[in-house]
């Protein structure tokens, strides 16, 4: 009678759709899985918990502004799942970007950086926002390095990078060391493909409607993008062309990834789109010519929504600062 019930419950299982425990769900579309636990390293920037802690103040540090307001966090805030939730963000003297700021989470696992890939890794995308006239607004990177050298900063850096290490280089590798930490792991989803949890019905729905119409060709894979350049004809920005100045990149965008993608509203590009079902439909229509119903649109935010993983816990840090005056901004 118990190896009954055992075997019934296995079966009820089974047909529901749940795994036993450590096996994959046989509904999960090919290419899907679990969240990769580690981030590709560059051979010139090794991790280590001193960088890390580094880049986690630099990060968090307005110093790197030239007003001393405005941080990494001010655009990705860690708080708030990487973003802003700003249509564009708020940069120097109240101005507004061009785009709409992509997470910071789970950044390390892109093959470029930025909606245009114009950065090739994360510390080429660090070196982007201070000089910025429009985001962190640094005269040059000589200002820059001598406000963090007056703040204190030298020897933190030197116990990381060695003596006199203190430079505009260093500093990108220490942000883009502490960003490469920033994993996104066990979103209901992850649990369900390794049979250590489930999803609801409405989900499942959702996750297979996406495969059946074409979503996961460029959306595919355990980061839910293929990390490529796609068409999106919908509005007015030119994409990557403003980087290659060629025609035929009019309107190409790197693939975004749907991890965490319920949490990091507004959508696309320019932030135009304010809820997740609206950018579904659009999505559906612009790039595969279909047209969802409501219940469709409904069960694919139902499996997006499973793709929000734990936030990274970070503690907030001190900054080196002079003791006896404030550092001068502008």
């Amino acid at each position: 009678m118990k190896l009954l019930s055992c075997g019934t419950g296995i079966l009820f299982l089974l047909l529901s759709g749940l795994a036993v425990a450590g096996e994959r769900p046989a509904d999960i579309p090919e290419g899907m899985g679990v969240l990769p636990t580690t981030v590709p390293i560059p051979a010139d920037n090794p991790m280590s918990k001193p960088k890390t802690e580094l880049g986690k103040q630099l990060y968090f540090d307005p110093a790197l502004s030239k007003s001393g307001h405005i941080s990494c966090n001010s655009c990705h805030n860690l708080g708030t799942w990487g973003v802003d939730n700003q249509a564009r963000s708020i940069g120097h003297k109240w101005q507004r970007g061009g785009r709409n700021a992509p997470t910071s989470f789970n950044s390390g696992f892109w093959s470029a950086q930025f909606w245009d890939g114009r950065a090739p890794q994360l510390e080429d995308q660090a070196k982007g926002p201070p000089m910025n006239p429009v985001e962190m607004a640094d005269d040059s990177e000589e200002e820059l390095m001598s406000r963090l050298k007056e703040a204190g900063y030298a020897p933190l850096f030197d116990k990381v990078f060695g003596k006199n290490s203190l430079s505009f280089d260093n500093m990108a590798k220490a942000i883009a060391a502490f960003e490469r930490t920033l994993l996104t792991p066990d979103a209901p989803f992850d649990l369900y493909v390794q049979g250590k949890g489930n999803i609801s019905t409405a989900a499942k729905r959702g996750m297979k409607k996406v495969a059946e119409i074409g979503c996961t060709s460029c959306h595919s894979g355990p980061l839910f993008t293929n990390n490529t350049y796609q068409q999106f004809l919908y509005g007015t920005d030119d994409g990557r062309k403003s980087v290659t100045g060629k025609a035929e990149d009019d309107h190409f965008f790197r693939v975004q990834s749907w991890r965490n993608v319920a949490m990091t509203a507004p959508y696309f590009h320019d932030g135009s789109v304010k809820t997740l079902s609206e950018a579904v439909r659009i999505m559906a229509k612009v790039q595969l010519d279909t047209k969802l119903s409501d219940s469709d649109v409904a069960d694919i935010v139902a499996f997006l929504k499973t793709l929000t993983g734990k936030a990274p816990q970070v503690i907030y840090p001190v900054f080196p600062r002079p003791a006896g005056y404030a550092l001068n901004w502008k």
